[in-house]
């Protein structure tokens, strides 16, 4: 019984000893296939120069080679953004021939490091250590890293096919990328330029932007000169600056700029005093005539006085018409403005110094207002003159005892005299209507025909004087024709003597026959 119990223990140690052995070697295994596994995922990174020339590199270091143009400065530029001493490479691989770099992103075990030695023949090898964290030789998906190459190449193309120059400086200002659109650029304005380091073509414009910023560049090359607009964003490692097409922009102004200096010349050559206000009637423009007519000074008018200001300071200089009051006055100016802002007004101001002013307001797009001021004291004096030398005629022409009747080329009556009306009556429109009232109550009067004719002849061949009836039944009357300038005719009236009746019998038998028609007239 003893020996099977020492059999079965035998046989049960022996299962267990072989079990633990094979899970051993299956352990063992495992770890080995894992060791291979990760010394394939995690490859050095080994660059080997000679004479600023790449001779071999492993497959890691040569893609980082050519990701950054396949040139030996644009490669020292990038270890130089990522790591602290770098541009102090040539200096400490002289002394020991060994150097060694820290990356400025990460602590600890996280952290990049760079090893530069010196190798025979001149050459020399840098060893790129990845950061020994817990993330590294970590397996990633196939499917995640597809898409996150796609995304990138994506992301590339979009980048380099903008239309506008993509750069990005580091903090002293040097360029360390540039997209597509700006090394064209570049290519155009320094063909002979190295490659790297790239070359600053934009040159910042002369007069910056109100914010003292200036944000706009332009670029010379064989087609002429082209504009942009910047747009910087800073971080802590430098400044991305966008600069966009702004060609169509610069053009705008220059002809918006020429326009105005037009504008200004013939605003500064015009007689018319002229003052422009924006919609909050501040003072944005005025021409040298409005200095000369209101006589205000150069300086309040820069500082862009609003409108109540500047009419206050045309009362204090008499150049306004005096109100009875000071409340009458800003009535005056709101109304003046009011006005002005609705649409077409027109004041004339006669001021204490005997000037006249024509002061018109108009409305601007934007609620603008612009005021014209006019200086018409000569046209007013001619005006004043001319009006008095009317009224002195129509005195002289009152004044004169014969009637007289003016008729101009149309047979319109242009003026009568007062002699006239108390003959005739009120004045006729026209000659049909003169005639008629001539002829009065007599069916034939001696001499209108002859008048008539001559009238309606509108030449001097027909008689140009004659006699006529009194309309008041008192004797004759003599007319005669005076021809005017411009096809008028003028037609006088005057009493006639009583020598002259029996011409007048002699003239119209008819009425000499009727006794009661020759009593009318009078012997």
């Amino acid at each position: 019984m003893e020996h099977i119990i020492i059999l079965a223990e035998a046989i049960i140690g022996g299962t267990i000893a072989v079990c633990i052995a094979v899970l051993l070697l299956r352990w063992a295994e495992k770890n080995k296939k894992q060791t291979a596994l990760s010394a394939n995922l995690v490859s050095p990174c080994i660059f080997l120069f000679r004479d600023g020339q790449l001779v071999d590199a492993t497959p890691p270091a040569r893609h980082i080679f050519l990701s950054c143009g396949n040139e030996y400065g644009a490669f020292k530029a990038w270890l130089g953004r990522k790591f602290d001493g770098f541009a102090d490479l040539d200096l400490r691989i002289s002394g020991d021939g060994v150097a060694e770099f820290f990356g400025r992103t990460g602590s600890g075990t996280a952290r990049q490091r760079l090893l530069a030695e010196e190798v025979t023949e001149g050459g020399l090898r840098m060893t790129l250590v990845q950061p020994d964290s817990e993330t590294a030789g970590i397996v990633v998906d196939s499917l995640s890293q597809q898409a996150m190459e796609e995304e990138l190449a994506l992301l590339r193309e979009l980048v380099e096919c903008a239309p506008m120059l993509i750069t990005r400086r580091d903090c002293e200002g040097r360029i360390e990328w540039a997209n597509a659109s700006y090394l064209r650029a570049a290519d155009r304005c320094a063909p002979d330029a190295p490659g790297w380091p790239l070359p600053d073509v934009m040159q910042p414009a002369v007069t910056p932007n109100p914010q003292g910023r200036n944000n706009r560049v332009h670029i010379d090359d064989e087609d002429g000169v082209h504009w942009f607009d910047c747009h910087e964003h800073r971080d802590g490692d430098g400044v991305t600056t966008y600069a966009f097409p702004a060609d169509g922009e610069v053009r705008a102004e220059q002809s918006l700029r020429e326009f105005l200096q037009t504008l200004t010349k013939t605003f500064a050559d015009l007689p018319i005093g002229l003052a422009i206000f924006d919609r909050d009637r501040l003072l944005q423009l005025f021409n040298p005539a409005l200095i000369d007519l209101t006589g205000l000074p150069a300086g309040f008018l820069t500082s862009r006085p609003s409108l109540y200001a500047f009419l206050d300071q045309l009362r204090e200089t008499r150049m306004v018409p005096e109100p009875r009051d000071y409340r009458s006055w800003r009535k005056q100016i709101s109304n003046l403005e009011s006005a002005a802002a609705a649409g077409h007004h027109v004041e004339t101001w006669s001021l204490p110094g005997g000037r006249t002013y024509r002061v018109t307001g108009r409305p601007h797009p934007g609620g603008a207002v612009a005021f014209l001021f006019d200086d018409i004291t000569s046209e007013m004096t001619v005006t004043r003159r001319f009006r008095a030398e009317l009224n002195l005629s129509a005195h002289v022409l009152d004044g004169l005892q014969g009637a007289l009747i003016v008729f101009d080329a149309t047979g319109e009556v242009m003026l009568t005299n007062r002699a006239y009306i108390d003959l005739w009556g009120p004045k006729p429109a026209r000659m049909a209507d003169a005639l008629i009232l001539w002829q009065g109550e007599w069916s034939c009067a001696p001499g209108l025909p002859e008048l008539e004719r001559s009238l309606i002849a509108k030449t001097d061949s027909g008689p140009t004087s004659g006699i006529l009836f009194n309309p008041n039944g008192e004797g004759v009357l003599n007319w005669a024709i005076t021809s005017l300038p411009g096809g008028k005719r003028m037609v006088t009236f005057e009493k006639s003597s009583s020598t002259d009746f029996p011409k007048v019998i002699e003239a119209n038998p008819a009425h000499s026959s009727d006794d009661s028609q020759y009593k009318s007239v009078g012997t």
